[in-house]
């Protein structure tokens, strides 16, 4: 019998059945969310996309899930500080529609990206990350200017090196280190323009989810539909997907695109 999600949300709710949470499912939206009752903060996962890894992998998908959200869980249970850990704090990015305020009612610290993402600020754990917000800057006297210094100075410290498959006469750049913050080095401007100066065609990037991102060299409109599909397969897969339109850059800004087959891309107005 196939997966569906009510079936992926028991099976989940039994692995973590010794632990002190409470999980709800939103059918609206497809997801659950795992939250500890005493302080309501939590993790939400789009079940479509544990379904899809899981037809793929099997038991091993539900296994690393399961070691993500007893990480996650733990690190939440725990009070954070970023007093001594300004070397571990990173930007990350995510869709617009993420909460910029937890379910405890705490605001994360956020700021404007495109018109299909936002950038959050992360406390980095080792094996998982806190995200950053205001009382735990207010604790230690930061301005939200100082800690986006902070992010984007240790931003540049990662490594950039990405892998590269060629299709159809395009080029496609994939940096997919496992860091945590592979996508959130499309916020790193000097290597937007190294990229873009290296294209022979239009540059496109692509941030589906967390854990990749993905520049792209188009040289015809095939690579526009590559591009659509390959950024659509990796939406659905990912943890936590980010968005499945990709970005064409100029040199001077992100613009959303949609991909129609056959076509050019017409810009997000």
């Amino acid at each position: 019998m196939s997966m569906t999600s009510l079936k992926m949300k028991r099976m989940i709710d039994e692995r973590l059945k010794d632990l002190d949470i409470r999980t709800s499912f939103n059918r609206d939206n497809d997801t659950m969310r795992i939250e500890l009752k005493e302080t309501k903060e939590g993790v939400n996962i789009r079940l479509p996309n544990v379904i899809a890894k899981y037809n793929q992998d099997g038991e091993a998908a539900v296994d690393e899930l399961e070691e993500y959200l007893r990480r996650s869980l733990d690190m939440m249970s725990k009070t954070q500080t970023l007093e001594g850990r300004e070397q571990s704090i990173y930007p990350v990015v995510r869709a617009t529609s993420f909460p910029t305020e937890t379910k405890a009612g705490k605001k994360l610290v956020t700021k404007d990206h495109t018109a299909e993402t936002r950038i959050f600020y992360a406390l980095d754990l080792g094996k998982s990350y806190q995200l950053i917000d205001e009382s735990m800057l207010e604790e230690q006297n930061l301005t939200n200017k100082q800690l986006d210094e902070m992010a984007m100075f240790n931003l540049r410290s990662l490594s950039y090196e990405y892998k590269t498959d060629e299709v159809a006469d395009n080029q496609f750049h994939f940096i997919a280190t496992q860091d945590g913050f592979d996508a959130s080095r499309i916020l790193n401007e000097t290597f937007l323009q190294d990229m873009l100066q290296q294209a022979e065609g239009d540059l496109a990037v692509a941030t589906p989810h967390q854990d990749v991102l993905i520049f792209a060299d188009i040289k015809n409109d095939a690579g526009y539909d590559i591009l659509a599909q390959m950024t659509m397969q990796f939406f659905t897969e990912g943890r936590i997907p980010i968005t499945s339109l990709p970005f064409i850059y100029d040199g001077d800004k992100l613009e959303p695109i949609f991909i129609l087959a056959q076509n050019r891309p017409k810009k997000d107005e």
